[in-house]
């Protein structure tokens, strides 16, 4: 439809697919249901739906700006670990803003399993249920000391509230650590995430420097949101 443009016939459209028209009909109108695509005033063609718009603001990479990426970066100057930068959108993680020198080792499993990340725990705790990302199957095991159990996860973002910061270590990835600490919206919810990363062995030095963190998070949020 983005291709073809507004007003596309179903003829058209299974045309270029090279599709059965049953099969062709039969998707879409279960794309007009979910409103994925609408159709035309005159119900002779097909538009994009409102829908869609969901679609693409996940696809596409968060917007950090220049003067955001310059706070964090002088936060960086002299740490011997990584400061990353993560936004939220759509009950789902996005790497705004990714330290050079120390770059994420585990980037798709910080993503796919916020159960097992700091950022994610951050992001989940700040979720009401019906909005959480979890699978309703059992949660994915990345190493021995990931929560799967969802009552102990639940427990541990009750934590989470109650402390206004979110940790994990060797939950992601066997060796490493991470403790991240919000990044408020103007209405307190919870926006983006800096996470303080390292070895899982450093992770009481690292977690010294989470009052600094909490103050650059304060400093970075009139430039996000």
């Amino acid at each position: 439809m983005a291709q073809l443009g507004t007003g596309t016939t179903a003829k058209e459209i299974t045309d270029a697919l090279k599709m059965p028209p049953a099969t062709a009909y039969r998707m879409l109108n279960a794309l007009v249901g979910d409103e994925y695509l609408a159709r035309t005033s005159d119900l002779r063609g097909f538009a994009l739906g409102h829908a869609i718009s969901g679609l693409i603001t996940a696809a596409t990479p968060p917007t950090v700006p220049t003067a955001a990426r310059q706070v964090v970066e002088k936060f960086r100057s002299g740490k011997r670990f990584a400061v990353h930068l993560v936004m939220f959108r759509n009950a789902s993680l996005r790497v705004g803003d990714e330290d050079p020198d120390y770059p994420l080792q585990s980037t798709f499993e910080m993503l796919r399993y916020p159960h097992a990340s700091a950022a994610g725990k951050l992001m989940l705790a700040s979720l009401g249920d019906s909005a959480s990302p979890l699978p309703s199957g059992p949660l994915m095991k990345l190493t021995q000391h990931t929560i799967t159990d969802r009552r102990a996860l639940e427990e541990s973002l009750v934590a989470v509230r109650f402390n206004g910061e979110a940790s994990e270590i060797n939950e992601l990835e066997q060796g490493s650590a991470t403790l991240a600490l919000p990044v408020r919206m103007p209405n307190g919810s919870i926006g983006a995430a800096i996470c303080l990363s390292g070895p899982s062995d450093r992770f009481s030095t690292i977690s010294e420097h989470a009052e600094s963190a909490r103050e650059l998070s304060t400093r970075l949020a009139p430039f996000l949101f």
